[in-house]
């Protein structure tokens, strides 16, 4: 049953869904019952869980996915955002991080890599710690330590919030769900367990990255055992369209468990 984290399954590689489905979390903490997460599982292969940035809604991430091939990509839209419901009250991103390892039993999935973009990579990074058994592999995408980091331009943050893709544009996040958002990461930091992350990690960013400056990526992958920093030259914060989307990609496909797998044989 979704939400069983008692018997994990790999997802089935023949699994194809196209649309957006509702499912309400089991997260097996009370606080938590009851919360309704949009998600979507799409593709064959190797499953990638996303985890997206600050208000937007699952289908920014499209132009990333259609250069992506071989692979079983999860993703959702975070409390309040998109087609997810509000809650009560914020939810940490500790708590977060639950919601997210929730939706990968609703996927049927044991163990993903799990790709967080910005305030994603906050949830990413928690999520990594606490259940370091469903993270086959980390990316960190444009995102930061939280509290400690570098900070960005205000001006830029802003111009981030209120998007489109190909002009049309996506649903408006909700004021108060945006704001739920923004105190999860304001008092959070992942300094103190940078060091015990186990999963082999990879950490991207543009080199004209406003929002969330490149010195931060540099503290993740300096900080994160045997972690690869990738530097995208003149790409800016927004890793989700256009050439920037076709490069996080690329750097994804080679970052895919067959090829970590056959790196490890090269060098064994």
């Amino acid at each position: 049953a979704p939400g069983d984290r008692s018997r994990p399954r790999q997802l089935c590689a023949r699994t194809r869904m196209s649309t957006t489905r509702s499912i309400v979390v089991d997260s097996h903490l009370p606080w938590l019952s009851g919360l309704r997460i949009a998600m979507s599982v799409q593709g064959t292969g190797d499953p990638l869980l996303l985890v997206n940035g600050l208000s937007r809604p699952l289908q920014s991430w499209d132009p990333f996915t259609a250069e992506l091939a071989g692979r079983t990509v999860i993703s959702f839209d975070a409390p309040g955002v998109g087609s997810s419901p509000t809650p009560l009250r914020p939810l940490s991103i500790a708590e977060l991080a639950i919601v997210t390892a929730a939706v990968l039993d609703a996927a049927g999935v044991a163990e993903a890599d799990v790709l967080g973009y910005s305030h994603g990579g906050a949830v990413a990074q928690q999520l990594a710690h606490d259940a370091p058994q469903r993270v086959a592999g980390l990316i960190l995408a444009a995102t930061s330590c939280g509290v400690g980091a570098t900070p960005g331009n205000s001006k830029d943050i802003l111009r981030h919030l209120g998007s489109s893709l190909d002009g049309k544009p996506w649903p408006l996040p909700d004021p108060l769900g945006l704001l739920w958002q923004t105190l999860a990461v304001s008092n959070w930091s992942s300094i103190p367990f940078l060091g015990s992350i186990l999963a082999p990690t990879l950490v991207v960013c543009g080199s004209r990255d406003s929002v969330v400056p490149p010195s931060n990526s540099l503290v993740l992958a300096r900080r994160i055992p045997n972690a690869t920093l990738i530097l995208l030259p003149g790409r800016g914060h927004d890793l989700q369209r256009s050439e920037s989307a076709r490069a996080l990609a690329r750097a994804v496909s080679h970052f895919s468990p067959a090829r970590r797998s056959a790196a490890r044989l090269a060098t064994g």
